[in-house]
This record gives C-alpha cells, sequence and structure tokens, in this order.
C-alpha cells in the first residue's frame, strides 16, 4: 500500500508528505521532484523548451514507476490527476488524499516560497490569484473524483494533518 497526496501546489503536500513519511518509516517521493531529476532541467525548463504536454508525458512515465513502489508516500504534482493513466496509476495501488485550501490562501503560501516560482512556470495568462481560480475550477472535480479522504489544509499545522492521515488510514 502507499499514499499519494494530491491537490494544487501549496495546499501542503511536499510538507505533510515528509511528516507522514518519517511517520510511517516508508520513503517520500516528490514527483516535480523525480521529473527534474530524470529530465536533468528544473521544471519551469521543460516547459519552455518542450512545453505542458512534454512535461505531462514525463510525468505520466514518473507517477506510474511511483506508483509501483510499497510503503512510499507519493506527493503529486498539482496537474498530475489531469492524465488519465496518473489517476488509474495511483486509484490501483494507493490510498488517495486531496489536500484542499481556498485560493487566497494558496497564494499566500505560493508567494511566501522562494523556490516556487522558478521550478513552476505560470500555466494561463492570468494574474496568479485568477490562474489558480481557474485552474482549481477544472481540477476540483477531478481530485474529488480520486480521492478516498478529502482534508482541508486551513488554519492546520501538517503535523496534525500528517495525524490525521495516519488514524484514519488506520496506519
Amino acid at each position: 500500500m502507499n499514499v499519494a497526496l494530491i491537490g494544487y501546489r501549496g495546499t501542503g503536500k511536499s510538507h505533510v508528505g515528509r511528516l507522514l513519511a518519517e511517520r510511517l518509516g516508508w520513503i517520500l517521493f516528490d514527483t516535480d521532484a523525480e521529473i527534474e531529476t530524470k529530465a536533468g532541467v528544473p521544471i519551469s525548463q521543460i516547459f519552455a523548451d518542450q512545453g505542458e504536454p512534454a512535461f505531462r508525458d514525463l510525468e505520466v512515465a514518473v507517477v506510474t514507476d511511483l506508483a509501483q513502489k510499497k510503503q512510499a508516500v507519493l506527493s503529486l504534482g498539482g496537474g498530475a490527476v489531469l492524465r488519465e493513466e496518473n489517476r488509474q496509476a495511483i486509484q490501483s495501488t494507493c490510498s488517495t488524499i486531496w489536500l484542499t485550501a481556498i485560493a487566497d490562501t494558496i497564494l499566500a503560501r505560493i508567494s511566501g516560497d522562494a523556490t516556487s516560482g522558478d521550478r513552476r512556470p505560470s500555466l494561463t495568462d492570468q494574474a496568479p490569484l485568477q490562474e489558480i481560480i481557474a485552474l482549481l475550477e477544472i481540477r476540483e472535480p477531478i481530485y474529488r473524483e480520486c480521492a478516498d479522504l478529502i482534508i482541508d489544509t486551513e488554519n492546520r499545522l501538517p503535523e496534525s494533518i500528517a495525524d490525521e492521515i495516519i488514524n484514519t488510514l488506520d496506519l
């Protein structure tokens, strides 16, 4: 069994994933970091040089591979659920947790992360808050479809979220 954390960037997947893996004694895989390692360049460079479809193809290869691991916590990129292959891979081998937050909170968290802008390109020509709102509108039904458990991360400590996942899934 594995645990997959899904949701928009800035919802706490990386931080909660680290805590969860530590507490369970499992290995953590961040799919964005794995993609960058495989490609040898930052995600923003993949987008600039090859475009989003090439990035999504790499993402499918990484998610499909990682989903086959045992006792792993997978922190998926925010758009990973857009591809059916990724949804099938995680649904067949993982308990999938959707971490949520409101758009304003997501923007504040992303803005406070110095590495976020460098690693992850804008996906639309909209202002940051409008982009988040627009992408959430598209992605939320897919997140919901994939989720075995939904956790609102608003005003929550990552430690309490990790504890909730462990307790709810009886890990």
